[in-house]
This record gives C-alpha cells, sequence and structure tokens, in this order.
C-alpha cells in the first residue's frame, strides 16, 4: 500500500486533467529559441498593443451619407407606364362615342429615359416624378389632341427597385415607391432582421462599391441612415469574427462576436464564466498570431506569437481586461489551477487509504 502511494506521488503531474496550468503554457518564455513572446498585461503597457495590428479586425468601409427627406420616386429605365388618355370630342384621334377615352399600358421607359407614343415623338421622362411626367406627356399630347387629359400609372422596373438578399424575414426584390428610401425603411419592409444573428452587420452593394457598417452604426445617428437607390443590393449578417475558447471554462467552443468591441472581460462572460472549482484567475490567456509584417515594425509586436496574461485577482487585472480587445480567431484560455491536482492526488491517497483500512479491517 505504502509503495503505491510512493507511485500515486511520483505520477502526480499525470492525473487527468481538463486545461494545462499557467505554468505548463508559459514554460520558458524567455529563453533562447522560445517560439512566443509574454506580454503581462497592465494599465501601463494598454497603450502599445493598438499599434501592434488591426484594431480589433473590423470589416468597417466607407459609408454612404443618409438622413435624406423621402419624396417622390423619380422614372428610371425599366420602369412601365400605363396611360388612360381621355378625349371627349366627337371626332377624336384616340377615342370613340363609345368610349372616350383610350388606354395605352406597358410602355417601357428606354435605356435614354424616353417612352415612344402614337402621333407625338419620343419623350423624355427619365429623372421625372410621376406626376412631372404625366403634366410633360399631357402638354406634348395636347399639340395635336387639344382636349387630352392624362392619367398615368408607373410600375417600378429593377432600376428602380432595391434587393434583399438575406438577413430578414422576408427576402426579395421591393420596389422603392419612394426616392430616398432609408435603409431602415427598406429593411422594415423586408421584415426586420433576423434575432438570431450576432451583431449584424449590414452590406449595400452598389454597382462596383460595397459599403459595409454593423446596424447599430446605423441605429445611432440618422446621418447614418442612407437612401437606397434603384438597383442597390442589401445583405444582412451575422458579425463573421469569432475567438476560440479553451480550458477551464463552462464553454470550450467558437464564439462569436456579439458586439462590435469585446473585450477580455466580456470574452470571458460569453464562455460561461470561468469554473470556480477549476480554473486559475491568476492565469486568464490570450493567444494571438500576427503577421510578419507586422514584427518588422519599430512599433510592431515582438514575436509573431504573442501570449497576453490576465491577473483577474487584482483591480489593475480586472480594468485591465476590460478595456482589452479581443480580435478575430484569437485563443482564449482559462488555465486551470495547480491545487486542482494535488486536490485530486490527495483524493486518491484518501481513496488508497481508505482501502487499506477496509483491508485490516476484513483481516
Amino acid at each position: 500500500m505504502l509503495g503505491g502511494i510512493a507511485v500515486l506521488s511520483l505520477s502526480a503531474c499525470n492525473v487527468p486533467r481538463g486545461a494545462p496550468t499557467q505554468r505548463e503554457v508559459l514554460a520558458q518564455p524567455d529563453a533562447q529559441g522560445a517560439d512566443f513572446a509574454l506580454e503581462i498585461v497592465t494599465r501601463n503597457r494598454l497603450s502599445l498593443y493598438p499599434e501592434w495590428g488591426p484594431r480589433n479586425g473590423r470589416m468597417n468601409t466607407d459609408w454612404p451619407a443618409g438622413g435624406a427627406v423621402p419624396s417622390d420616386q423619380v422614372l428610371a429605365p425599366g420602369d412601365r407606364l400605363s396611360m388612360r388618355i381621355w378625349d371627349p370630342e366627337e371626332s377624336s384621334l384616340i377615342a370613340s362615342v363609345e368610349a372616350p377615352f383610350a388606354d395605352i399600358a406597358n410602355v417601357v421607359v428606354t435605356a435614354s429615359g424616353n417612352v415612344s407614343l402614337p402621333y407625338i415623338d419620343e419623350v423624355q421622362v427619365g429623372g421625372l416624378t410621376a406626376e412631372r411626367a404625366r403634366i410633360r406627356l399631357q402638354e406634348r399630347l395636347t399639340t395635336i389632341i387639344p382636349s387630352a387629359q392624362v392619367q398615368l400609372e408607373v410600375s417600378e422596373g429593377r432600376r428602380n427597385s432595391a434587393q434583399m438578399l438575406g438577413g430578414v424575414a422576408s427576402p426579395g426584390t421591393y420596389p422603392l415607391n419612394e426616392r430616398n428610401l432609408p435603409l431602415t425603411s427598406l429593411i422594415a419592409a423586408a421584415g426586420g432582421i433576423n434575432p438570431s444573428l450576432k451583431n449584424p452587420q449590414v452590406q449595400i452593394m452598389r454597382g462596383n462599391q460595397v459599403f459595409r457598417r454593423p446596424w447599430d452604426f446605423v441605429l445611432d445617428n440618422p446621418s447614418h441612415d442612407p437612401a437606397i437607390r434603384g438597383g442597390d443590393r442589401v445583405l444582412v449578417e451575422a458579425d463573421p469574427r469569432s475567438f476560440k475558447a479553451l480550458g477551464a471554462a463552462q464553454r470550450e467552443e467558437v464564439i462569436g462576436f456579439d458586439e462590435q468591441d469585446v473585450s477580455v472581460l466580456r470574452a470571458v462572460s460569453l464562455m460561461g464564466g470561468i469554473s470556480d472549482t477549476r480554473a486559475d484567475p491568476r492565469g486568464v490567456l490570450v493567444l494571438r498570431r500576427y503577421a510578419n509584417s507586422e514584427t518588422q515594425r519599430a512599433n510592431g509586436p515582438p514575436n509573431t506569437r504573442v501570449v497576453f496574461s490576465f491577473d483577474l485577482t487584482t483591480a489593475d487585472g480586472v480594468f485591465s481586461a476590460d478595456e482589452f480587445l479581443i480580435q478575430h480567431d484569437d485563443i482564449v484560455l482559462a488555465t486551470q489551477s495547480p491545487t486542482v491536482s494535488t486536490q485530486r492526488v490527495l483524493g486518491l491517497f484518501g481513496a488508497v487509504l481508505g482501502f487499506g483500512r477496509t483491508l485490516s479491517t476484513t483481516l
């Protein structure tokens, strides 16, 4: 029995564990040929890290100006016009006694913005509101039909519509009945953003341009709510950024960003917190990779692999963890307390001793 206890003592380091200890992960970071650099994160060093690489992995782009007041839509190539032309004259060119009007349907606005009607030349209507186009058509018709009155209906073509590609309740093509229709109104018409999307990102594809910003940015200020143009394609998707959660935490998995800025403290919260019985609060680690080009800058990181260490048992450590921002693809590791292995070994000792007492009693 004593020999068995000795074996347990010698093999304490081999007791099964759910996570490495901080000492194991950070073994000899300063030794010659070490393949990573260690950063003990404190208030004094926080200002250095934003210069080492892209801030938080954000993918913001330019953004079109917003805040326009909605007004009537203007006609664009591809729109279809349906007209009813009234003429009460008995000798009318277009009407009869039985029907004092004539209907002309599906008149397509050409690429040059013109429409063609009987008895008159092409009429330029592109860029006009429906009411201004009706007045212009009526003015041209009265040159040959003095008493003509025009009624006009417009069916928007693709160039006067926008596409909601995804991320909303009802994707599809939406006609733009208003010029300067705000992005928020288009998304509302599509049933709103899917509530399952974490930190939704809005992307507007306009010709060869792509605009991308967080949905919270759009809602933050009316000037961030741009007018949608005919032909725009809009996509809403979850924030593609994520980090890997490992170690003595409630969750060990890839976790998506739920906000634009995710601090270490928030990352620990998303992991379900660190385990009260297993984790070492002095050893919350963030493992990050940097590009070779970044290490070659004067104010760049000291190594392509850097381990940032946080001590959550001190006020400075907690504040620093709340101000240090996670980047896309970081590894957040909650190390295991070294006392856990000791407790497990002692538990095994107790089990062996208990077995010994039982054996002695039996004998």
